[in-house]
């Protein structure tokens, strides 16, 4: 398929530059795929849309103030974006993206937002730079939320406000290591998940740290050419044991977010069992896909030609969803981080 099938063309006035006053007050569009209609809801109804022994999978992954400033030893400015930890080296290491007057090179030492050393060891892929910060403390993470800056979307044109420290973040977030939100689940409430157990529904956790890939552009013509880049998962014994039974037994299997959806599909075998554990993924989700864990997912609206839209197209068809995307830019729905929400049913 060609990246072309999967344009659409959205008023700019229709991204979301701020939340919803409260999280619940988003709009809901539910897809029906065995009918084909298109339903108009609230997300305060979203209960209504589940039934008992479904199991709603969420991702617990908590966004890292990743946006850094700071200057070379030379003097010149320099931003810092943390990408993800290198797990291999010792220390504080990180994937990192940098902006300056001229790349640094390995060697050049910097100084980070007034007070921290770090030092780029040598250059990734991709412009990437690996870069060691020189942290002594108990708690670099401590540092981080003292020190970054939310990042929040490149189509988010506003810098970030103290709202965003909160709102950017789902409820139920608890592990840091993302640079960007699972955006679905910015829409729940502690209540909302809630009366969805008291109906029967059971909820359960994983984490994938989302990385900067989410937001990088489609750059082939013929999408099965694209390579994803990998970002780091966990899917906990407990996960694993639940999401097997609901297949098992045949019962709904519904995903939080397109993040929830491709660790559930990378960690399947072939007869249809999750494996529990952690690892990288690189999974890229295009039409002709067979899924083998998730049944129904609930997502955010996403851009044109991006990797989100080509996922949710595979699930529901690619015909479907640009009928439904160009219903929602003429009912005025919210699209993006911050947007309106889309069930995939």
């Amino acid at each position: 398929m060609l990246l072309s099938d999967f344009d659409y063309t959205l008023p700019p006035d229709l991204i979301a530059q701020q939340p919803a006053e409260r999280r619940e007050d988003s709009r809901l569009m539910v897809l029906e795929r065995s009918t084909g209609r298109i339903v108009n809801s609230l997300f305060k109804q979203i209960e209504e849309y589940f039934n008992p022994g479904d199991v709603l999978v969420i991702n617990d992954t908590r966004v890292i103030p990743a946006r850094l400033h700071g200057t070379k030893a030379s003097g010149g400015r320099i931003e810092v974006f943390l990408v993800r930890r290198i797990e291999a080296l010792p220390g504080e290491c990180w994937v990192c993206l940098t902006r300056s007057s001229r790349a640094p090179r390995p060697g050049t030492r910097l100084i980070i937002a007034g007070d921290l050393d770090a030092e780029v060891l040598d250059e990734g892929e991709d412009g990437y730079r690996n870069i060691r910060f020189e942290y002594s403390g108990a708690d670099f993470q401590q540092w981080l939320e003292e020190k970054g800056s939310i990042p929040l979307p490149p189509y988010i044109e506003r810098a970030p406000q103290e709202q965003d420290l909160e709102r950017y973040q789902t409820t139920f977030s608890s592990v840091p290591g993302a640079v960007a939100a699972p955006t679905a689940g910015l829409h729940f409430t502690p209540r909302i998940l809630d009366n969805l157990r008291a109906k029967g529904v059971v909820v359960t956790p994983l984490t994938l740290h989302i990385g900067l890939g989410t937001f990088l552009p489609v750059r082939v013509d013929n999408i099965s050419e694209h390579r994803m880049h990998s970002e780091a998962y966990t899917i906990p014994d407990s996960t694993a044991t639940v999401v097997n039974a609901a297949i098992r037994e045949g019962r709904r299997v519904v995903a939080l977010g397109t993040t929830v959806t491709r660790t559930l599909e990378y960690a399947v075998t072939e007869s249809g069992e999750i494996c529990p554990g952690s690892g990288m993924t690189d999974m890229f989700i295009y039409p002709g896909y067979r899924f083998k864990a998730v049944d129904a997912l609930l997502t955010n609206f996403h851009l044109p030609k991006s990797t989100l839209l080509m996922l949710v197209s595979a699930l529901a068809g690619r015909d479907f969803i640009l009928r439904a995307y160009a219903e929602a830019v003429v009912q005025r729905y919210r699209f993006f981080s911050y947007g309106d929400c889309m069930l995939i049913s």
